[in-house]
């Protein structure tokens, strides 16, 4: 734990988290996020039914309506939070694992699994190619990195050169592959890994792009108090599980008790 001196002698103490931790609350945040976009807007508001036009038009004379509308916008910027924590952990996680191979395929799988329920939670749709889950953007900033560090082992512009086309090419995949998330979620992984030992840059130009997300830079705090610890109270792929069982019971929820 980190200490300072803070006005009146006081002393500012800096909390210490684990890896553990931030995953815990990422998790939280996002599940709140999904819990405003499955519960709140698709069942409660059905927001399908409306344009942007006849839902202002419906507010200003549906006080609950209103209502409902301010509670699940204010769900998703709290979601916001998550993006730059997973991207922290997953370069953390590249940069110490003993076996990459199993950390892409296991990204990979739990992202086609997660895939109908997430169409399921989000639209309502076994199948929806409109947009892709979390993990698919996920697994293209694995394999981006596998490729960033091919290309650090190369000398001068050729090096920065290639970084830059392989950041590129990672943007391109996500854009076509529309995952939730995707733009931001290979450029926070970009920054995270080009920057790893400048802490103090890259906290600066990550907290540029999570500005995309609003609340995004409020996660940078618990980044920044990360104590390098891995001991996980819970196994990974309880985490990896979470993400396609909670999407699961919301679209359930929806379907069965909303709609």
């Amino acid at each position: 734990m980190n200490t300072g001196m803070g006005r009146r002698g006081a002393v500012w103490k800096t909390p210490s988290v684990t890896a553990d931790g931030l995953k815990i609350f990422a998790c939280v945040v996002m599940l709140i996020q999904n819990i405003g976009i499955a519960i709140v807007e698709n069942g409660l508001i059905r927001l399908d039914q409306y344009t942007q036009e006849s839902l202002s038009k419906a507010m200003e004379t549906d006080s609950d309506l209103m209502f409902l509308a301010g509670v699940g916008s204010v769900m998703q910027l709290i979601g916001g939070m998550a993006v730059p924590i997973f991207a922290f952990l997953l370069v953390e996680g590249f940069m110490r694992t003993s076996d990459y191979k199993r950390y892409l395929l296991s990204i990979a799988v739990f992202a086609l699994i997660s895939e109908i329920p997430y169409d399921f939670a989000m639209n309502q749709k076994l199948v929806d190619l409109s947009t892709q889950n979390a993990l698919v953007g996920m697994a293209v900033s694995l394999l981006m990195l596998y490729f960033l560090k091919m290309a650090k082992e190369k000398q001068g512009a050729v090096s920065i050169a290639l970084q830059v086309l392989i950041v590129l090419c990672a943007v391109l995949w996500v854009s076509l592959l529309r995952a939730q998330y995707g733009f931001c979620i290979v450029l926070l992984t970009a920054v995270f890994y080009l920057f790893y030992t400048k802490h103090v840059l890259k906290t600066v130009l990550g907290i540029a792009v999570s500005l995309l997300y609003v609340t995004g830079p409020l996660s940078f705090y618990g980044i920044w108090c990360y104590n390098e610890e891995r001991k996980d109270k819970l196994p990974k792929y309880v985490y990896y599980g979470f993400y396609p069982a909670h999407l699961l019971v919301l679209g359930l929820v929806t379907r069965l008790f909303l709609l």
